[in-house]
């Protein structure tokens, strides 16, 4: 498989790795959540107000958008055009 795929083929250990878990019953491929990772929300409401902010002052400022929304910072940066 490496030769037909070359890098995006999956290692063997990966593949002993999600053959172990689907034995045991785990059936999704995607991460689960960690206990301290941050929990983000993507509304369409929170899309529109960060994009009307953008299209009414083109050189508004992430920290503008941020102070203007009540958001953090890493929330705005995903829905600047």
């Amino acid at each position: 498989m490496k030769v037909q795929y070359g890098d995006a083929c999956l290692s063997l250990q990966q593949v002993y790795e999600w053959t172990r878990k689907f034995m045991n019953g785990i059936s999704s491929v995607t991460d689960s959540p960690r206990p301290d990772q941050a929990h983000r929300v993507v509304t369409p409401e929170a899309i529109a107000a960060v994009g009307a902010i953008v299209k009414e002052n083109r050189r508004v400022t992430v920290n503008e958008t941020v102070a203007h929304l009540d958001m953090s910072h890493g929330s705005s940066t995903p829905y600047s055009p």
